[in-house]
């Protein structure tokens, strides 16, 4: 990589960093790009080079937020060589990350509003979706899940999760047991016997 490209990287980098803690803290709304663009040092123009409006730089977060969730999620769920575990442990895990303080108003509650809920579902398709849906299509080969149509059984239980995720984001939910009240869900699709 040339040193053109080297700092052209590092410039996106700032911008996403810059922008990901001021859309966690303040909302996508209450943050401008004059505010995005004082705290790198640099001019609207240099923002414009890389990205064309405000919410194409919020939509590069957004994809940086799935990203790592989605890689959290592997992370924790390849700690158990058990398929069933692992999407035990990969949902209760995109739950926890999902309600974190500086990903929930980004990815929960301004997301599908800033982007538009097509493109929010699109993105989330593409990502923790997709990883679900392989989970699924795993454990139905190996005939621990019932064979109802996959697709639509990753639907069911990805919008169980973000509504599960989004309802914990909005307020304090004391004395749940996430672990338990997943299980019990998922548990409706396991063969039994």
């Amino acid at each position: 990589m040339n040193k053109k490209m080297e700092a052209s990287q590092a410039t996106i980098g700032q911008l996403i960093a810059v922008s990901r803690t001021l859309f966690a803290q303040k909302g996508y709304n209450q943050t401008s790009l004059e505010e995005i663009v004082d705290q790198i040092g640099m001019t609207r123009g240099a923002l414009y080079h890389h990205y064309k409006n405000k919410k194409d730089l919020f939509r590069a977060v957004l994809l940086q937020i799935q990203e790592e969730i989605g890689q959290k999620v592997a992370e924790e769920a390849d700690k158990t060589d058990d398929l069933w575990e692992q999407l035990l442990i990969g949902s209760v895990t995109f739950v926890k990350e999902a309600c974190k303080p500086d990903i929930k108003q980004i990815l929960l509650l301004d997301g599908p509003s800033v982007i538009g809920w097509q493109d929010w579902r699109e993105m989330d398709e593409a990502n923790s979706q997709y990883h679900l849906q392989q989970q699924i299509e795993l454990l139905q080969e190996k005939k621990i899940l019932r064979s109802y149509d996959c697709r639509a059984m990753t639907a069911l239980i990805s919008g169980g999760l973000n509504e599960l995720a989004l309802y914990l984001a909005e307020q304090e939910a004391v004395g749940l047991d996430l672990d338990d009240l997943i299980r019990r869900q998922l548990e409706g699709f396991k063969k039994h016997g």
